[in-house]
């Protein structure tokens, strides 16, 4: 089965537009949000100083960002084409 994680944090529109892929697509997904699931010091260390918001793990393993994690979808033929 496959459990995607995103880690994000509020006003983000790449966090958003995630989000509504994974959804459309009907997979698992739980969103953790910075400041109530985590701090920015606990992201740095889990994903590399400079990484930006959203990231993703499908079942542990990081994907990426937006973007990647898209494309990552798309490869996989995991989602539709968006």
């Amino acid at each position: 089965m496959r459990n995607f994680a995103v880690y994000s944090k509020d006003g983000c529109p790449y966090c958003l537009k995630i989000q509504e892929v994974l959804k459309i697509a009907g997979l698992n997904y739980v969103v953790y949000k910075l400041d109530e699931h985590f701090t920015t010091q606990a992201f740095y260390d889990e994903f590399g100083e400079g990484s930006t918001f959203p990231q993703v793990k499908l079942n542990g393993d990081n994907i990426g960002g937006c973007q990647e994690s898209i494309l990552y979808l798309q490869k996989e033929n995991i989602c539709c084409t968006i």
